[in-house]
């Protein structure tokens, strides 16, 4: 083999490597099995993803680049936190970006787009939600299905980049809504009282299928002004459940916790 060749077969083997730890890490950082702020120590993530210090690290780089994760002077890497003011400020650019996209699918969408409305909330509304199951396996398929309703609503808009930029939003935003989905969960745990109602009430709300089935229902009778302001009030209710779950001290409940399965089991 001529050194050319196998030169080109390495660098083939270190991208494929190396996108699979990319793929890896971002999956279990956006499902925060990876919490915000934690440690990202590259001898820890070997041994867990099975991975090599050089692909870790170019992994480590893109998502960097994508916020997802923070680089820190002399200390290595760590998940990027999340935060009340960077909540805010994740929902006021998803309504920037995505109220026009939603507009514009609801202008230009035909019976394509009307079935795949249809079918993605039949799916959302066979989900369980966090407050009846708040094990791994059901969290993980109502936020898959969740974002598939939201994807199927905007499917007929033809922005590319208005997309882009609503899917990077829409990626930092499901941290937020599974750490948002855990706080209430860790003092069900803990077996706090003091504000835990009220915080479960919020979630459930929140993830209501009520609200998607109104929304649902507007874009589908072309209510534009209508299905605007529910979803502008839908997008208000991640925030909602932020203010009923905080208590000062749930960043450090869940960096405690370690994983969503060492609280829901």
């Amino acid at each position: 083999m001529a050194e050319n060749e196998w030169i080109a077969m390495q660098d083939q083997k270190n991208s494929t490597k190396t996108e699979a730890a990319y793929q890896l890490l971002r999956r279990d950082i956006l499902t925060t099995r990876l919490m915000p702020g934690a440690p990202l120590k590259l001898s820890a993530l070997r041994g867990t993803y099975g991975v090599g210090w050089t692909p870790l690290r170019e992994a480590l780089s893109r998502l960097e680049a994508e916020r997802l994760v923070t680089a820190i002077s002399n200390r290595g890497f760590a998940v990027a936190p999340v935060s009340r003011a960077e909540l805010e400020d994740l929902a006021r650019a998803r309504m920037v970006v995505e109220i026009p996209l939603f507009q514009e699918s609801m202008e230009k969408g035909g019976r394509e787009w009307e079935d795949a409305v249809v079918t993605a909330h039949y799916r959302l509304a066979r989900c369980k939600t966090a407050v009846d199951d708040p094990s791994d396996a059901a969290v993980d398929q109502w936020d898959e299905n969740h974002e598939a309703f939201h994807a199927a609503l905007l499917s007929a808009a033809t922005s590319s980049w208005l997309l882009r930029f609503r899917s990077t939003i829409s990626d930092q935003l499901r941290r937020h809504h599974r750490f948002l989905g855990l706080a209430p969960t860790l003092r069900a745990a803990a077996g706090l009282k003091d504000g835990y109602e009220e915080a479960m009430n919020a979630l459930r709300e929140a993830m209501a299928i009520e609200h998607h089935t109104a929304i649902m229902e507007a874009a589908l009778d072309r209510d534009v002004e209508r299905a605007k302001a529910l979803m502008t009030a839908h997008i208000g209710y991640t925030l909602h459940v932020y203010v009923h779950s905080e208590d000062g001290d749930a960043n450090k409940d869940v960096a405690r916790a370690g994983s969503l399965k060492a609280v829901a089991g």
